[in-house]
Formats: structure tokens, C-alpha cells, sequence
């Protein structure tokens, strides 16, 4: 205050926060600071949207013939998405903003995790040396599931608001055990730090492992032995005074990679590039929508969806005729059931899009007036985006319109030949299917009604071979076979058998056809195997369809830090 010419005290200082009915509170103090030369701070103004028209009118109120010293603080959490941006253009354009951005990379991670605590705090307990290994533990354990967000679903299938509070809560969590007993009890540590105060935040299955995950590599025994890593070249620091740490961090912590997460190198290039799609995406979207699209350019807009127009009606097949197909189908097993429902989803997708088509081609050539769905549908096509009313009929997809429609005809194609006399194909397009869990499902109720096994009792194992889709001139007697799934996060290693690390610059490598068969669910064998998810699109999350367990030498947290998965499109 001084430094600004101003002094204040505890009268000329109003600090309030909003929330829970301060709102008249606010605007007297708002009046009286005018009026004062006051100080006012309003926190938390996100929780009171209907009420920051007032507030703008009020400021605008007091911005000419308010006393000289009269300053207004607020501030807000940031909105997670562009609609939920509540904060009146006024009041944005007339303040001078200030944002505090979370650090980046782990380097700097690490040092906000260690900032929460003190010297004073390393020496609060009784058990020194488990403490400060366990706190630093923690401290790195925080640091890394805060940063791995940067690398999308591969990092975590939803983004989680973990926070400061989540790791001082969890060292008082250890202050009290370690005090309580002589012995660290790691799996009361690990349950209650994986499963409540991070744990909390997390809804996905896959996500809730991959924490645990990595809680066990972090927090065991070998901890107090000098023998763990907490990264490749990054062992856990000896018993040090809290200075000591953060000069071992500055010293001793490798560059900023992918490594210190437990991921391949893939994972960066995987994020940067989707990273500069989206900004690409932006700058396209930002052209002029009225006019030629530049110099040397093939004609207008208009010109330009009119002819990807007529090009799509041209290619677009007539729809399944039904009534033949049920016809000609001799005996509903559950393949063929699959099969048909595969058919009239197919027919709903593209009657929207034959529909919609034809309405804006009439459009355009002047015989129907241009409607806000319209409209809608050729931007999508100028942007070479799939179209929103498309995709509420469709199957989830990350692809450019282009892309997508060609994935779309080569579907309609696998169905034909499928729908001809309704035999198994030699092997399954498992990315073709709208629900690709129905087919899988009718592996397991096919062979549960020929061996008369309890479907419920039953599981799907999987079997990598080492051929390709063009190698297989007949379907199995049992089970079936598939092609069309990629791996991220790792390859597959046919000579070997098993997942190996991925090679450098190889995203999503392609797997060998893979062999589903069900078996009663006590003859698995889960050793030396690793669950892996298996996803629709590189988005994850909602997209999953199944758990495939792959033969792996080395142990399965390599994969589950890693993000390793098989996903069905790229």
C-alpha cells in the first residue's frame, strides 16, 4: 500500500466473499468505498452469475466522482469451457486482468508439491527417515498425476481437479499413522491416499488403476533401502533437510520427458500434434464465410460444398432392404442377429444423411429456403467436419469428413458381403461394427449354447496370431476371428509373442488378426497377462468396448503407466 501512495487499515479494507447471500453486503461496501476511497475485494464472483449485471451496473455507477484511492479487487475460478463464460464484457474490458496459471512440466511441479511443507514439517515426526521418504514420495506422486493431464486420454481418460489439498491432507494422513505405529503400514498408506483423497476425484475404472498403480511403485518397502526409482535416473533422495530436497530436485531431476511419467516418447508427439490440429482447426474456422476462399481457388464456398455434395449423393448406397434380409435368413443365431441390427442402424445413418443432403442440395440451387440447419451442414462441409445431426446417428469418431465417409462406405461394404447368406467372414472388421461389444457378446452366447455353459461364468480369451487379414480363407469352428485394431502406448512383438516398447514415431502400430474365443472364466490364467482396454477412438473415456488379456514378459505396471491400449480407430 505504501509503495502505491496509499495506506489502509482494517476500516478501509472490505474483503468479501460471495456466495452465500453477501450480495447486498457487497454493494454497500461498495457505496461506502466510493465514497471512502476504500479498498474492496470480492472473491469467488463465478457463484453469483444473475447477480454481475448489478455489480457492472455498479462499478459504472461509481467510475466518474468516486473518491481518487477507490479500488475494486474480484476474482473467479476459470470457466472449463467457452459456454460457462459468465463474466460481463464491462467489467472484463474496463479491469486489468490477472491470471494465475499452474505450473508446467515436472520440474517446476515438483518444487510447488515440496513448497506446501517445511523444515519444521520434516521434523514433526518421531520416524524421521520414513516420513521424509514417504513426504518426498508423495510430493513426486502429486506432481506427476497433476501434469500427466498434458497428454490427453493417453495420460488419464477424464481430467481430475486434484489439488494442494489432496497432498497435505494425505501427509497428515501419514503424520498420524507413522506416529501411531512402529511399523509403516504401505497398504493402509497406499488405500487411503489411492482410493479417498485422490481416489475421490476419480470416476473411470481404468483411471482408479492407473493411480494405484502408480502408489504401488512409489510407496513400498524397497523405499527405505536405496532401491527405489521414483523415474528412470531419478532415484528416491536419502534423508536430507528440506533445502537438501529441493537442490536434489535441481540437481538430480532428468530433463522434462515423457519418461518421468512412465510413458513412451510417443505420448509427447501424440499430444503436440493434436494440440496444433486443434489450432489449425481454429485458424480455418476464422476464414471468411461470404466469399471466394482466395486467389487460385477452385470457385466459391457455395460452389465448393455443391460439388462434395453431389460427389457424396453419387457414392451414397441405397439402404438394406429389411423384409429380403430377414427372408433370407434361415436360423436367428446371434451372429445374425448382430448382423441385422448392424443393418438398420446403417439404414437410420444414411437416410439422415441422403435426407439432409438432398434438402441442402435443393438449397443451394435455389428451390428450398436456406434453413439455420442448413446452414449448419454446409459449414460443416466447408470445415470438412462431420456434421453434428450425422454424428448423432453415427458411431463415435475422431476423423475429418473425408475420412469419415469413406470409413462409412467401407462399412456398408463389409455388411453386403456379410448380409450375402449371412456366413461368419473369414475375420471380423471389429472397428465396422456400430456396437462392436455385440458381436464379442454373440462369441461368448455361441459357445455357451453349444457346450451348454452358463454365459455368465464365461470370458473371452484372447489369442495374438501372426498373420494378417489376407492369410484367413475361413472363420473358426469356434470363436471368431478379427483384424482392425491398433495399439497405443506400446507394440506388439510378433516373433515374441508379447507387448514390447513402441518405436520411435510409430503412434498407433496395427495388430496381427487376433483370435476371440470364450472360455469358462476359472480357466483363465492370469499370469504373465496384461488387461488391456480396448477403445473405439483415440478419445477413450466413453468409448470403451472390452478387456483383452495380452501376454506380456515384463510386469503389467510397465503397461498401465505407459497408457497402453488397443483402439479399434486412429
Amino acid at each position: 500500500g505504501k509503495k502505491l501512495g496509499y495506506t489502509f487499515n482494517h476500516r478501509n479494507f472490505h474483503n468479501i466473499s460471495l456466495g452465500q447471500g453477501q450480495e447486498v453486503v457487497a454493494e454497500q461496501a461498495l457505496d461506502l468505498a466510493a465514497k471512502e476511497g476504500h479498498w474492496v475485494i470480492l472473491q469467488n464472483i463465478h457463484l453469483v452469475a444473475k447477480w454481475l449485471s448489478c455489480l457492472e451496473k455498479k462499478l459504472e455507477q461509481h467510475s466518474e466522482g468516486s473518491h481518487q484511492d477507490f479500488r475494486v479487487f474480484v476474482s473467479a475460478e476459470p470457466a472449463p469451457c467457452p459456454e460457462s463464460h459468465i463474466i460481463p464484457q464491462g467489467i472484463l474490458e474496463n479491469s486489468i486482468k490477472i491470471t494465475s496459471e499452474a505450473p508446467t512440466g515436472m520440474h517446476a511441479n515438483l518444487h510447488k508439491a515440496l513448497d506446501n511443507f517445511s523444515q519444521d514439517t520434516l521434523e514433526m515426526c518421531s520416524q524421521e527417515k520414513e516420513f521424509r521418504s514417504i513426504l518426498f514420495a508423495l510430493c513426486y506422486f502429486h506432481a506427476v498425476v497433476a501434469e500427466r493431464r498434458k497428454f490427453g486420454p493417453q495420460g488419464w481418460n477424464c481430467p481430475y481437479p486434484f489439488s494442494t489439498g489432496d497432498l497435505t491432507i494425505s501427509v497428515s494422513v501419514l503424520l498420524n499413522y507413522l506416529q501411531a505405529s512402529s511399523k509403516v503400514p504401505y497398504d493402509d498408506l497406499r488405500y487411503l491416499v489411492g482410493e479417498i483423497m485422490y481416489g475421490g476425484h476419480i470416476t473411470d475404472d481404468w483411471d482408479r488403476r492407473l493411480c494405484r498403480t502408480y502408489l504401488e511403485e512409489f510407496i513400498k518397502p524397497e523405499m527405505l533401502e536405496g532401491e527405489l526409482c521414483l523415474a528412470p535416473g531419478f532415484p528416491l533422495p536419502g534423508d536430507m533437510d528440506y533445502n537438501g530436497y529441493h537442490q536434489y530436485i535441481d540437481d538430480a531431476l532428468p530433463p522434462e520427458s515423457p519418461y518421468l511419467y512412465g510413458l513412451h516418447p510417443n505420448a509427447e508427439i501424440g499430444f503436440l500434434t493434436q494440440r496444433s490440429e486443434r489450432l489449425l482447426r481454429t485458424v480455418l474456422e476464422l476464414q471468411p464465410r461470404d466469399s471466394s476462399t482466395g486467389q487460385g481457388a477452385l470457385g466459391t464456398r457455395e460452389e465448393m460444398v455443391q460439388a462434395l455434395v453431389e460427389e457424396m449423393l453419387e457414392k451414397l448406397t441405397e439402404e438394406f432392404n429389411m423384409a429380403e434380409l430377414m427372408a433370407k435368413v434361415e436360423e436367428r443365431t446371434p451372429y445374425t442377429v448382430v448382423a441385422l441390427q448392424e443393418c438398420e442402424r446403417m439404414n437410420a445413418l444414411t437416410a439422415e444423411l441422403r435426407r439432409s443432403l438432398t434438402e441442402l442440395e435443393l438449397g443451394l440451387k435455389g428451390e428450398l429456403t436456406m434453413t439455420s440447419d442448413m446452414e449448419t451442414l454446409q459449414n460443416s462441409l466447408f470445415l470438412d467436419t462431420v456434421p453434428e445431426s450425422w454424428l448423432k446417428r453415427s458411431y463415435p469418431s475422431t476423423a475429418s469428413l473425408g475420412s469419415w465417409f469413406a470409413d462409412l462406405l467401407a462399412r456398408i461394404s463389409e455388411l453386403e458381403a456379410w448380409t450375402r447368406d449371412f456366413s461368419l467372414p473369414s475375420t471380423l472388421w471389429l472397428g465396422g461394427f456400430f456396437n462392436p461389444q455385440s458381436i464379442l457378446t454373440a462369441v461368448m452366447q455361441t459357445t455357451a449354447r453349444k457346450n451348454k455353459w452358463p454365459l455368465d461364468k464365461m470370458t473371452l480369451q484372447c489369442d495374438v496370431t501372426k498373420k494378417s487379414r489376407e492369410d484367413f480363407a475361413s472363420a473358426p469352428r469356434e470363436g471368431a476371428y478379427v483384424h482392425g485394431l491398433f495399439m497405443e502406448g506400446a507394440r506388439w512383438d510378433a516373433q515374441a509373442g508379447t507387448i514390447t516398447d513402441a518405436r520411435l514415431q510409430e503412434l498407433t502400430p496395427a495388430m496381427p488378426v487376433v483370435f476371440i474365443r470364450a472360455i469358462p472364466g476359472d480357466k483363465q490364467d492370469a499370469r504373465g497377462l496384461y488387461p488391456c482396454p480396448l477403445y473405439k477412438t483415440r478419445q477413450r473415456g466413453p468409448t470403451y468396448v472390452w478387456t483383452l488379456n495380452l501376454k506380456t514378459k515384463e510386469n503389467a505396471s510397465k503397461w498401465v503407466l505407459a497408457g497402453v491400449a488397443l483402439l479399434l480407430q486412429i
